[in-house]
C-alpha cells in the first residue's frame, strides 16, 4: 500500500471517530494513532460530556496509547487526526516523541501544526514531528462545517421558540 492510500485508510478511520463524536453530541474531531501498521488506539473529542477542556480527540487517542503500551513515549507511532491540532496538543505530542502527525483539515484559528503555530515543528524544542496535511481535507471539513451549520441552525430555532412561546 502507498503512503497516500495508507494515510486516506487511517484518515478515514478518524473521520468514522468523529462522527462517534458526533453522536454524542461532541464537535466531531476524531483520531486514530499507528504504529508499524497497526491501530493502537483511537479517539474522539469529549469536552462537552466530560466537562473537560483537555479532552480533545488528540489527547484521549494518547492516553489510551500510553496506557495500552505502557510508555508516555510512543516512539515510532503516526497520529491521524481530522482537523489540525492546537497547541495542548501538539505540545503533548512533542512530548510524547510520536514520530508523523497526519491531519485532513487545516484550522485558521487555533491550528499549532503550521496554520497559525508550528509547534509539532519548532526548531527549539527536543523533537519534532514530520506533517503531513491535508489528507481528505475536504470530507473533514465537510463534517466540521455541516455540524456547526445544523448547531447555528438548531439554535436559532430555539430562539424563535422561546421568543414565540
Amino acid at each position: 500500500m502507498s503512503q497516500l492510500t495508507e494515510d486516506q485508510y487511517f484518515m478515514q478511520m478518524a473521520i468514522e471517530m468523529a462522527k462517534k463524536a458526533e453522536q454524542q453530541g461532541e464537535v466531531p474531531v476524531g483520531a486514530v494513532l499507528v504504529k508499524d501498521g497497526q491501530v493502537i488506539s483511537s479517539g474522539f473529542n469529549l469536552n462537552i460530556s466530560l466537562h473537560d477542556p483537555s479532552a480533545h480527540a488528540e489527547m484521549e487517542c494518547l492516553r489510551q496509547a500510553g496506557k495500552r503500551l505502557e510508555n508516555y513515549r510512543l516512539l515510532g507511532t503516526t497520529l491521524y487526526v481530522t482537523l489540525e491540532p492546537c497547541a495542548m496538543c501538539a505540545g503533548a505530542m512533542v512530548h510524547s516523541r510520536v514520530s508523523r502527525l497526519v491531519f485532513g483539515a487545516s484550522d485558521a484559528k487555533t491550528g499549532a501544526a503550521g496554520s497559525v503555530l508550528d509547534l509539532v515543528r519548532h526548531p527549539n524544542f527536543n523533537h519534532q514531528l514530520d506533517v503531513s496535511s491535508g489528507i481528505l481535507a475536504t470530507e473533514c471539513s465537510e463534517q466540521l462545517s455541516q455540524f456547526f451549520r445544523r448547531r447555528r441552525k438548531e439554535k436559532k430555532q430555539l430562539r424563535q421558540l422561546q421568543k414565540n412561546g
